[in-house]
């Protein structure tokens, strides 16, 4: 049985969409720690929506990535923020983001409090990658916004929060996408697992065919090839 997982960020930890590919079935689970996801079920392929590869400075735009998949998203470019420098991703506190932020973009530029509340996922995706180099390969970064315009052809019109709660009709525009790839309608529909919400669901479960077509070798990366960051982590968003 061969099994990819599309991965993203939850207040639970992480939530998993997990394909097998023989059958085309998907279950979820959340799990606290990425590390867990990989030693329980060990998917051939993750797609998991958080940074990988971290900059030591930032220029104009962000990492390459964030510069080159935003044009994809039409009038919904802000989704994709540009990550700041690894000396920030780390800093102590947010004080101390703001200025390791600031010295090394440019133009300069601080962190935003959402970007900073993602700051402990990221550290520990970086720092699960860097101490299991063998899993570089099968772990890349992606984005579900740009998967769902890539796989579409087009942007998804509709904002899946509003004023931070979810939004149904964006919801139900993104079920309906994934319904006609293979996800059955009440495995879409169904309340999530406890600490994670709808649209999390519907993230993991986009990223879930990114994996799969990684697998296949009919994605994309941008750039191609991926850059590379002081750690040697590869810097890219497949599609």
């Amino acid at each position: 049985m061969t099994v990819v997982a599309g991965v993203d960020g939850c207040p639970a930890g992480w939530i998993a969409v997990l394909r097998d590919l023989a059958d085309g079935t998907a279950t979820v689970r959340v799990v606290a720690r990425l590390a867990d996801l990989i030693a329980t079920d060990d998917p051939a392929m993750i797609a998991v929506d958080m940074p990988i590869g971290l900059p030591d400075v930032v220029g104009p735009g962000g990492r390459a990535p964030e510069r080159l998949v935003r044009p994809k998203l039409g009038m919904r470019q802000s989704s994709v923020f540009s990550v700041p420098a690894r000396a920030a991703v780390y800093a102590e506190d947010y004080p101390a983001a703001c200025a390791a932020a600031l010295a090394r973009s440019d133009p300069p530029r601080r962190v935003s409090k959402q970007c900073f509340h993602l700051f402990p996922k990221m550290r520990e995706l970086d720092g699960l990658l860097r101490a299991r180099p063998d899993l570089v390969e099968r772990v890349r970064e992606s984005h579900p916004e740009v998967a769902f315009a890539v796989l579409a052809g087009a942007p998804v019109t509709l904002p899946k929060k509003v004023k931070s709660r979810p939004n149904p009709d964006g919801l139900d525009e993104r079920r309906r996408f994934l319904a006609g790839r293979g996800y059955a309608w009440d495995f879409l529909a169904a309340p999530p697992p406890r600490g994670a919400g709808p649209d999390d669901l519907l993230d993991a479960a986009v990223c879930a065919l990114v994996a799969e077509r990684v697998l296949a070798g009919d994605a994309v990366s941008h750039p191609a090839p991926p850059e590379r960051d002081g750690a040697g982590l590869p810097i890219a968003i497949w599609t």
